[in-house]
């Protein structure tokens, strides 16, 4: 229940996303082309399609794994499982101030990484991308 609770939402969110950029590809003058060559119709979508709309994609992926560490305190919660989420509101009740500290260094920590790793990503996504 608590994955199911977390996941639905950013799946529904990365669909959209997905569709909507694969969607804008399709109209390209670049997939036009490679109908023209005679490549199958997956490929087409796989390999052209797909691979030019990866940034975006791959943009809203980082946004919801970033999301989804201010979720998971919630979730921990409701459920009573326990993890950094709980850890969290438990310190916060007692008024724990290092505890507090270190858990919200910790996530940003995290946040920071996510989000560098998701930007180096993309010179592999999208290779007209250069650092």
């Amino acid at each position: 229940m608590p994955s199911i609770t977390l996941s639905v939402i950013y799946i529904a969110l990365i669909a959209r996303v997905t569709r909507a950029s694969v969607l804008e590809a399709l109209g390209e003058d670049y997939i036009r082309t490679a109908r023209a060559k005679g490549l199958p119709e997956m490929r087409v979508l796989v390999r052209h399609a797909l691979a030019n709309a990866a940034v975006p994609i791959a943009t809203v992926i980082g946004i919801g794994i970033a999301i989804l560490i201010g979720g998971v305190v919630v979730t921990e919660s409701v459920y009573a499982i326990p993890g950094l989420g709980r850890l969290t509101v438990d310190a916060v009740l007692a008024r724990d101030f290092p505890t507090i500290q270190g858990v919200i260094l910790f996530f940003s920590f995290i946040y920071v990484a996510i989000n560098l790793l998701i930007d180096l990503s993309y010179v592999f996504l999208d290779p007209r991308i250069r650092y």
